[in-house]
């Protein structure tokens, strides 16, 4: 189908503000203009509360952000109990922060009525993989033991994130097949093949719709230090062996270079057994979910999910 509007708004606006091809920054650069970029969005929607805490990564302290809803008291032993939204950030795993993401885990968490846990993952390049993945495994582990310290049951968890943040909950759901239980899993135009040859949507959209295939190689280049870790699964989610894993709702966007790999992932957990809900939205690029307020597709899109897992909790 043709471009929304709003896809089509959100591309001239980029376009308006002579954004720079992110291969030809520095990750610095990039930084700085996709916090600015963020920072523009909407006000946020109102829920119950919202606080920093750090709990301990693997190496070092690791931040956390956790959004309670509305009606449950405050995020401790003696407040109410709700299922936990462990939430990963996109951006490349170089870009991205806790707060670029704000305000769409504030929609995620009014919308499931469940405690949102946003991982401020260390970043690439100064941190390359596995710095990420050893992160946010590590976070979903400490929630799954230690969540009555911030108002979680530890029993009922969820993964969720967007682009690269798709990534890393994809492997989090795989390193946590053997403990602790993952509910479900929810993949928003998830990066999954670091190897996929450039065909597909690769080729059909590599240009004009904000995220470029030139754009993912040069996030991966700033990932990886050397190219044989693109081959690892942990890395490259749809090289891994599915059996075992939990229930997925994968999303992908009609016109994003990822909507291929998206929907392979979806179709290998089916070949595995695994319950998947498959969405592709159409008219719509890379970057929609995040635009709650601005694009009617990112609203739906945070429903669907809150829908799919608070079924499955």
């Amino acid at each position: 189908m043709p471009l929304h509007p709003q896809a089509e708004l959100l591309i001239a606006a980029a376009a308006a503000a002579e954004l720079p091809p992110i291969e030809g920054l520095s990750f610095e650069e990039a930084r700085r203009h996709y916090n600015q970029r963020s920072a523009e969005l909407p006000a946020n929607p109102v829920i119950g509360e919202v606080s920093d805490r750090t709990i301990p990564g693997l190496d070092g302290e690791l931040l956390i952000r956790i959004y309670r809803p509305d009606g449950v008291g405050s995020a401790s032993p003696d407040g109410i109990l709700t299922p936990a939204l462990m939430f990963f950030h996109g951006g490349g795993w170089v870009i991205g922060t806790i707060e670029t993401h704000d305000v769409v885990c504030r929609a995620l968490c009014e919308a499931t009525s469940a405690t949102v846990v946003s991982v401020d993952y260390r970043l690439a390049p100064e941190h390359p993989f596995p710095s990420a993945p050893d992160d946010c495994t590590a976070a979903t582990k400490w929630v799954a033991i230690n969540g009555a310290q911030i108002g979680v049951d530890g029993s009922q968890i969820a993964v969720c994130g967007d682009s690269a943040g798709g990534n890393l909950a994809a492997v989090v759901a795989l390193d946590c097949v053997d403990g602790p239980r993952i509910s479900a899993q929810a993949l928003v135009y998830p990066a999954v093949d670091a190897t996929r040859e450039e065909t597909g949507s690769l080729v059909d959209h590599a240009d004009g719709y904000l995220l470029t295939s030139a754009g993912m190689r040069w996030f991966y280049n700033q990932y990886a230090q050397d190219q044989s870790q693109l081959r690892d699964p942990r890395c490259s989610p749809l090289l891994a062996d599915h059996a075992g894993q939990p229930p997925a709702i994968v999303i992908t966007a009609e016109y994003d270079p990822l909507r291929d790999e998206g929907k392979a992932y979806a179709d290998e957990l089916r070949a595995a057994g695994v319950e998947v809900d498959y969405v592709d939205y159409g008219g719509q690029i890379h970057t929609f979910f995040t635009q709650v307020g601005v694009c009617d597709a990112s609203q739906d899109a945070v429903d669907r999910i809150a829908a799919f897992v608070n079924a499955r909790w």
